[in-house]
């Protein structure tokens, strides 16, 4: 369902279990098994290669510039060391964030997972350095996360930022103060309010929704392998059922792998998609046409946007269309969500 973690060739697909491979030594973020096949995917390559190159370039600078400023009555020397959490509030440090930021759009233009867990690694410690993220890269992260199949990652992360994070009372200038620190919790439990409220995140809830189907999914595979149950060795039907099921959240709950009969869980995920759907729906109207018809959506450069408006959805959409699209059975599941109620 995610990216493979296996290092592939980008020119022949030969996988790293099967013959040793070389990093392109530019963006860092692409294999090949040996020169000849490096030079022959060039011509496919170079565009987004040199983009981010020169994007890493530019990083480089900003961040060599904040490193070497000796510091001012605006800003304080040894950013990095001792003014972590508080970027973006301080004026010098934006630049920097702008080109971190830029490298991370070059990084997501290659759709390999070296390319996707770096562009993660950037956004995660750019809300260390900007905790209040007055940038919005939180809005990123949970479709990476799925992308990853990190998906108790992305179940934690996004209920921070709708309990934690949504606090009147939180002291984002406190470095003591917890942050980012939802661990471990329950992906089955029903949608939280701030997940299905009219003014969710909408990058936030379309995750959960996505979350959410692909542990459907897996269930449903589950439930369809049990009818085999009683035909087969116990063993190879536990090598079925893990092969059925693509994502770590069912995979690593054994009461859910063993079990006999998976209707009322599957029941339960249907009544959560459901809901979700219909608050995403709520919120942008936009966005589940455009998932199922992205067309020009995915190449619209929006700015401002408002809440609900098209613009909104664009961006959300970008953001995780290819998380929707590695997800085999995610779209359908939408497309017949549409039909029945429209």
């Amino acid at each position: 369902m995610a990216l493979s973690p296996i290092h592939h060739c980008a020119s022949c697909g030969a996988c790293s279990g099967n013959c040793k491979l070389f990093l392109c030594q530019a963006c860092k973020v692409v294999y090949y098994c040996g020169r000849d096949h490096q030079v022959a995917d060039r011509e496919g390559h170079k565009f987004v290669c040199n983009a981010i190159k020169k994007s890493q370039q530019a990083l480089d600078r900003e961040e060599t510039k904040l490193r070497s400023h000796p510091g001012d009555f605006m800003t304080p020397p040894n950013l990095f060391e001792e003014h972590a959490g508080h970027f973006w509030g301080i004026m010098e440090t934006r630049g920097y964030m702008r080109a971190r930021y830029a490298l991370v759009e070059a990084l997501l233009k290659v759709k390999t997972y070296a390319a996707v867990e770096a562009a993660h690694a950037h956004l995660m410690d750019m809300l260390r350095l900007c905790r209040g993220d007055n940038m919005g890269v939180r809005d990123l992260v949970p479709a990476l996360d799925l992308r990853l199949g990190r998906d108790q990652e992305c179940y934690d992360f996004c209920k921070w930022w709708a309990t934690t994070g949504q606090e009147g009372d939180y002291d984002w200038g406190d470095m003591d103060n917890p942050y980012l620190d939802v661990k471990f919790a329950d992906v089955l439990e029903p949608p939280l309010k701030n997940f299905i409220s009219s003014y969710s995140s909408l990058s936030h809830s379309t995750a959960i929704t996505l979350l959410k189907i692909r542990i459907l999914i897996d269930v449903r595979g589950l439930q369809n392998s049990s009818m085999i149950g009683n035909k087969v060795p116990r063993e190879i039907l536990d090598s079925v059922r893990g092969q059925l099921v693509s994502g770590s959240v069912i995979a690593e709950n054994e009461s859910i792998m063993n079990a006999r009969d998976q209707a009322p869980l599957i029941q339960k995920l249907e009544v959560q998609v459901q809901d979700l759907y219909r608050a995403v729906k709520k919120s942008n109207k936009h966005f589940w046409p455009a998932l199922l018809n992205p067309g020009k959506h995915l190449t619209a450069r929006p700015g401002a946007y408002s809440h609900g408006s098209l613009e909104q959805m664009q961006l959300v959409l970008q953001y995780s269309f290819d998380a929707w699209t590695e997800t085999p059975g995610a779209i359908d599941m939408i497309r017949e969500l549409v039909r029945r109620e429209s």
